[in-house]
């Protein structure tokens, strides 16, 4: 049957918009490269007419630099509509590089959107709700336990608060009389007793001067150079 009918042959994939593209561009080249010979030819006509003088010769060249020029204008004409498919196809290629990106993007977020649903049927408000709650209880219960671990076993417990309130004016009173005297303690201000060397009636120390014998600073002495002690005298 093979034999009679022959094998089918598989389809040959459409060519795609950027083959397609850049073979039209490479025909697109060679236009151009007709374009610049036939415009070389026309400069050479040109320069012919020029030193060529008026009659049969010169209409010769001109009838040779006419058929040149048509040759260019249809050259550029195929030019000009293989630049228009370029720009065609450029534009087909961007849409659908566009429409490409467009599915990317869909196909991304389908698949982030999946894996959110999956990720939020683990985590509920609720269990959030619970968990808070228990760490509130934790940290109340901790606080707890360590308010009974820092009491004190000394502190009796029938202690009068207003007693000790008492005793604790008294002692800012106390301590308000001491830090009177310019802000001075009264244990660290100056004491205010007499002077001992007045009330003896010391000699004061010598000043370099000579005192006369048998009297110190004007008062007589005894036979040890101390002040003589008055006599206190006797009545009848």
């Amino acid at each position: 049957m093979r034999r009679v009918f022959g094998v089918k042959k598989d389809k040959e994939p459409p060519p795609s918009v950027n083959d397609t593209s850049d073979r039209i561009n490479k025909r697109g080249e060679t236009v151009d490269e007709k374009i610049k010979r036939l415009d070389a030819e026309l400069a050479r006509y040109k320069e012919q007419i020029k030193k060529t003088r008026p009659g049969p010769a010169q209409e010769a060249v001109k009838a040779r630099a006419m058929r040149v020029l048509k040759q260019k204008r249809m050259y550029e004409g195929q030019r000009d509509m293989l630049y228009n498919q370029t720009f065609n196809l450029d534009q087909v290629a961007f849409a659908s590089e566009g429409i490409k990106d467009a599915q990317q993007t869909m196909s991304a977020l389908k698949s982030a959107n999946k894996e959110l649903k999956g990720m939020m049927k683990t985590v509920k408000i609720q269990d959030i709700d619970n968990l808070q709650d228990e760490m509130m209880d934790m940290m109340d219960i901790s606080n707890e336990i360590q308010e009974s671990l820092g009491r004190s076993y000394s502190v009796p417990d029938d202690i009068d608060e207003d007693e000790l309130l008492g005793e604790l004016d008294a002692l800012e009173a106390d301590m308000g009389q001491e830090t009177e005297g310019e802000g001075v303690p009264s244990y660290l201000q100056p004491d205010n007793e007499p002077d001992l060397s007045e009330e003896l009636n010391l000699p004061s120390a010598p000043s370099g001067q000579a005192v006369p014998a048998g009297r110190v600073n004007n008062q007589p002495v005894d036979e040890h150079g101390f002040p003589a002690v008055p006599h206190a005298s006797l009545r009848t």
